[in-house]
């Protein structure tokens, strides 16, 4: 068999070493040469995993039996879409991907079949008599962008129309969404779906940055701080998501905001987690996601056990830059070889240039910590910020230092 996997960060990776595993050939897709997982692969395309038709050529030229990735969002539609075009094997149809993908229609689907969710509208040109009935302080974000790019908070009807084309300018269908801000702590919540049960697997605490009305998450805590009563609520949620959408058999991944008496979900998509949630998954329910996708394409069925096991807690940090231009890291090998760190990625090759913090996508690495307790976590956390650093060409540490110390 052959496979083609879109995408070449961490996460595909551990793909491309499961599919190894099973002894299927692999194909690697990527705009960027230089990815990590591209050792990995048996032969490698550059090409833009967003360009339906380059992606599709290469399936086509390859004769591949399948296309896979995890953990990416986009992706995962044009994975569904070339799929159903050459009739092959994928665990999500077109058009519940085409769905789940576009945050104006998922605010739709989740209103219509009371899955809580803010008050919203969706703009294709800036428009104030639209947001009449909505209070501020506002989110607007772009309907089908990811990794943060252009969310942002207004707190002013004067900064609203500028941060409305900001936003519609990144879609790629020119729309953006302006909701109501709600207040509380925001979760990001692992499940995954089988037979139609929807079953939770991660509950975590995330961080934001928020500079200038931005919202760049730089943390996440896992398990979360959260009642029982916020466990329920959010696996009676996910549920209601799992029913609305008609998903069977797959990873979910949602993000919402704990009100203390409520919840507000935000978004969700069918798909991991990025970054390093394939991993913290597995170390923390048993169950390996990366496994599963390729288990659900080619047709098999995962079943989720029940984990009875204490959890650790687990800190994963994204590291961000002041401005400069990347020369290496300091002093990450060294903590990993002391057990002050668990692990570390390293996301920017040589010479990226950092300017402004604006998404995700600004991370230069991040590193995770795993202790027993909260207190021996964030001992830990406060020893790797002490000792790690981000040299720049200039010979200086350009690590934003002071965003990690955050608690």
């Amino acid at each position: 068999m052959k496979a083609l996997v879109l995408c070449g960060g961490y996460p595909q990776m551990a793909l491309l070493k499961e599919l190894k595993l099973r002894g299927i050939e692999t194909v690697l897709a990527d705009a960027n040469s230089a990815v990590v997982a591209r050792p990995y692969a048996d032969k490698f395309y550059q090409v833009s995993v967003l360009d339906v038709e380059a992606v599709k050529d290469v399936a086509i030229k390859e004769q591949v039996d399948f296309l896979i990735t995890v953990c990416a969002d986009q992706v995962l539609l044009v994975v569904a879409q070339i799929s159903e075009t050459l009739g092959l094997p994928c665990y999500i149809d077109y058009a519940t991907a085409d769905k789940v993908s576009k945050k104006s229609l998922m605010k739709k689907i989740f209103a219509e079949n009371g899955v809580p969710t803010s008050k919203y509208v969706v703009m294709e040109s800036f428009d104030a008599e639209m947001i009449k009935g909505l209070e501020y302080p506002l989110i607007v974000k772009p309907v089908d962008a990811y990794s943060s790019r252009g969310v942002c908070r207004v707190d002013d009807p004067k900064c609203l129309k500028e941060a409305f084309e900001r936003a519609a300018d990144i879609s790629r269908t020119k729309n953006a969404i302006v909701e109501e801000f709600v207040e509380g702590n925001e979760l990001t919540v692992d499940v995954y779906v089988e037979q139609g049960t929807a079953h939770v697997l991660s509950i975590a605490n995330l961080d934001k940055i928020g500079e200038d009305g931005k919202f760049v998450i730089h943390r996440a805590k896992n398990p979360a701080d959260i009642s029982a009563q916020t466990r329920e609520r959010i696996a009676y949620a996910a549920q209601r998501i799992a029913d609305a959408f008609g998903l069977k058999n797959t990873p979910m991944l949602i993000q919402l905001i704990d009100k203390g008496e409520d919840i507000s979900v935000v978004e969700f998509c069918a798909r991991t987690g990025g970054g390093d949630k394939y991993r913290i998954i597995k170390v923390v329910s048993g169950f390996d996601v990366v496994k599963a996708v390729v288990d659900l394409t080619l047709g098999k069925f995962p079943h989720v056990e029940k984990n009875t096991k204490k959890q650790d807690y687990i800190i994963d940090e994204f590291l961000y830059c002041k401005e400069g231009v990347f020369d290496r890291l300091e002093g990450f090998d060294e903590l990993v070889n002391e057990n002050i760190m668990e692990m570390y990625c390293q996301l920017k090759p040589k010479g990226y240039k950092f300017k402004e913090i604006n998404s995700s996508g600004d991370r230069v690495a991040y590193f995770s910590i795993q202790a027993k307790t909260a207190e021996e976590a964030w001992k830990k956390h406060t020893i790797v910020n002490e000792r790690i650093k981000v040299i720049s060409t200039e010979g200086e540490d350009i690590l934003r230092h002071d965003v990690i110390a955050k608690r």
